[in-house]
């Protein structure tokens, strides 16, 4: 109850200013092309948000986007005319005083903020919210759409509280009082999406809350890229991490090389190079849901097998992305000796991202969901790129991942290692079980995002 409470009390702190500043423009009514969209992260690390909005602008919709700049977004979500981003503050915690006061007086302050935020934004017939984060979120997105008659909509990627319990446990108060927030809060919404039939069923059985599944798909940039555009990407990442970096310069001054491809000026063909690398991407937000240590021991299984004189190509293992335990990583990393296996963590643009995953030879997913309900998106944008994936196991793992069709899924550490193993023998070989998944993954028709969006999303907004 004092997550509940805390929230109201943020709402009546408010109230006056509402009242006073705010309450013309809500009677004056909503607009019926215009859609408010709220995620409490990072908005350019919210794809799923970020293609949400892109459809509503497309299928005529204005979109006002609130959360936090602190990486840049798609260049197609900045220069749609539909499309405003309001940047939110994310609010620090007090250092004084007990972890519950602590947090509760956040929660306080961020409601009232998000309050003030939205009062002043153009309301919306809809409310689209991520979830999580969602406290307050999803209260005080209720409590506008009472005020303004916007219908709020809730897109669940994961439970809030289940990843709070990867933290402080699952019986902490903190914990507990975020779970029954969700569960209470969650059946206010109109419409309820989520990202696999087994959080569906688990919404419906346990949360009593009526779902409906929306997959995540891969935007149409999501693709196989091209030699030429894989060679100039390369040369660019070189700039700055070695591992792209040819190790030789070329004897003829009109070739150029990077570690994988090399470019002949003369007749611009770019091919690869005889005895390359490898290259084995992850990307990961570097969480407590991801044990990053299950590659790094595959990996140095893997080394030994090379200098064992097993017949594997040398690695370049790129990891992408950014979080909280970025550092703790990197320093494993550098404690490593590694001979034959390059390691780097670059965070990549936007646009290069899908160009990376369209260039590598195998994905590595280690996201084993703190609910056991969610799917990884990485996997999903390296399917769209037709890349194979190794990806450790979990619950509802096989929504996605087709053990022994598109990918193969491990335990730990040494069926990681034996995979690996098993995929690089004799690299590159045409016959290989990696590029049979690659043809399985070229060969399925994989549906995209906009169309998976028009055929499951659309209809239920209008129903709305």
């Amino acid at each position: 109850m004092a997550a509940s409470c805390f929230v109201l009390l943020a709402l009546c702190l408010l109230l006056p200013l509402l009242l006073l500043g705010g309450w013309k423009r809500w009677r004056r009514g909503r607009a019926s092309q215009h859609v408010v969209a709220l995620v409490l992260g990072d908005v350019g690390r919210s794809p799923r948000m970020q293609y949400h909005v892109l459809s509503l602008a497309k299928h005529g919709f204005s979109v006002t986007l609130l959360g936090f700049c602190n990486s840049k977004p798609h260049d197609e979500l900045l220069q749609n005319d539909r499309i405003q981003i309001v940047g939110l503050t994310d609010l620090q915690s007090l250092a004084v005083g007990p972890r519950v006061f602590q947090y509760g007086v956040k929660v306080v302050f961020q409601a009232v903020y998000l309050l003030w935020k939205l009062m002043w934004s153009e309301p919306g017939t809809y409310i689209f919210l991520q979830n999580p984060p969602g406290l307050p979120g999803i209260a005080v997105c209720w409590f506008v759409g009472c005020l303004c008659g916007s219908k709020l909509v809730i897109d669940w990627h994961n439970y809030g509280y289940s990843i709070m319990a990867l933290v402080h446990g699952p019986n902490h108060p903190l914990v507990l009082l975020a779970k029954w927030y969700e569960r209470f809060f969650g059946r206010l919404s109109h419409l309820n999406l989520c990202v696999t039939n087994a959080m569906r069923e688990d919404l419906a059985e346990n949360w009593h809350i009526r779902a409906v599944t929306f997959y995540d798909k891969p935007a149409s940039l999501f693709k196989e890229t091209p030699l030429d555009v894989q060679h100039r990407l390369f040369m660019k990442l070189g700039g700055s991490h070695s591992p792209f970096r040819a190790r030789s310069e070329p004897e003829d001054p009109a070739m150029e090389r990077s570690a994988f491809t090399e470019w002949d000026a003369g007749s611009g063909l770019v091919t690869r190079r005889s005895g390359r690398p490898a290259l084995l991407v992850s990307s990961t937000s570097w969480t407590e849901d991801e044990d990053f240590s299950i590659l790094l021991a595959a990996l140095e299984k893997f080394e030994q097998l090379t200098l064992d004189g097993h017949n594997l190509p040398s690695l370049v293992c790129v990891i992408t992305g950014k979080g909280p335990l970025r550092e703790y990583y990197s320093c494993l990393i550098r404690q490593k000796h590694f001979q034959n296996i390059q390691v780097c963590t670059p965070w990549l643009e936007a646009e290069d991202y899908p160009l990376l995953l369209g260039s590598a030879d195998l994905g590595v997913c280690l996201h084993t969901s703190s609910s056991g309900l969610d799917l990884p998106m990485k996997v999903v944008d390296m399917f769209g790129c037709c890349l194979p994936v190794c990806a450790v196991n979990f619950k509802c793992l096989h929504e996605l991942v087709k053990h022994d069709e598109n990918g193969l899924v491990f335990e730990d550490s040494e069926e990681l290692a034996a995979q690996l193993q098993m995929l690089f023998s004799n690299f590159p070989d045409p016959a290989g079980k990696l590029n049979q998944f690659r043809k399985n993954l070229q060969e399925s028709e994989q549906l995209r995002w906009d169309e998976s969006w028009v055929q499951t999303v659309l209809p239920l907004v209008t129903d709305l």
